[in-house]
């Protein structure tokens, strides 16, 4: 995006960004100076110590506050805070422009899809270690048997109505919760769009697919999630 924050038509529907936050201090302020104008950041802080939340309110995002430890539990706290029509979420890492939701909320806005999602497409060889790419593609591959979804990535980055989320019900508070949501949309009937966008080194350590305890332990949130029976009830927006 060059640092330059893409314009959104003031006459479309709100949108709010949820941004999971674990002591994110060296990226938020790349990252929140990248929310398109118009749009709200809403930054959960999941237990910085690192004055993050500080650092966002200073800024000008709206802080939420999760005090139980987990990206789905961050997650969900921001979008049951949320209040916009459409809610996207995205990394806090500096992986991510949020600038790349643009044209995911405008294809959720004219019909065209449901849920949205970010295919990753690293920029250089260390921006996605080969453990955590090759766990996503095993995950990618047995979704695609659960729900038929040619889907290539689970990335965080995403876009979809905010009342129909809250319908999926999403239970799962751990790495789960952007599988669950994925499931729960594709069980439900929804039209899921895929599209690239880049991928940098993120800022900092990662909490997940740093390390290959933390990639197993994601790899195994999800792989409950993709056990779980199809769910009735829940219809497309």
């Amino acid at each position: 995006m060059n640092g330059v924050t893409p314009s959104f038509p003031s006459s479309a529907a709100s949108v709010d960004v949820v941004l999971p936050c674990l002591d994110e201090a060296e990226a938020l302020p790349w990252v929140l100076a990248r929310i398109p104008a118009g749009w709200r950041a809403l930054v959960v802080d999941n237990g910085s110590t690192d004055g993050s939340a500080d650092i966002a309110r200073a800024l000008g995002a709206t802080v939420v506050h999760e005090p139980r430890r987990g990206f789905g539990a961050a997650c969900h706290a921001g979008l049951t805070a949320a209040t916009a029509d459409v809610v996207c979420f995205c990394d806090c890492d500096a992986s991510l422009d949020p600038g790349h939701l643009v044209p995911f909320v405008r294809e959720v806005l004219d019909g065209r899809a449901d849920l949205v999602l970010g295919r990753r497409r690293a920029r250089t060889r260390g921006a996605w270690p080969a453990h955590a790419r090759a766990g996503n593609l095993a995950l990618a591959r047995l979704l695609r048997r659960r729900t038929g979804l040619r889907l290539h990535d689970l990335g965080p980055l995403r876009a979809a109505r905010r009342e129909p989320l809250l319908a999926l019900g999403l239970s799962d508070r751990r790495s789960g919760y952007p599988l669950q949501m994925v499931v729960r949309a594709a069980d439900a009937g929804w039209r899921i769009a895929e599209h690239d966008v880049p991928y940098l080194p993120r800022a900092g350590t990662s909490k997940v697919t740093g390390t290959w305890r933390g990639t197993w332990q994601a790899v195994r949130d999800m792989s409950r999630v993709l056990a779980e029976p199809p769910a009735g009830g829940r219809t497309a927006p």
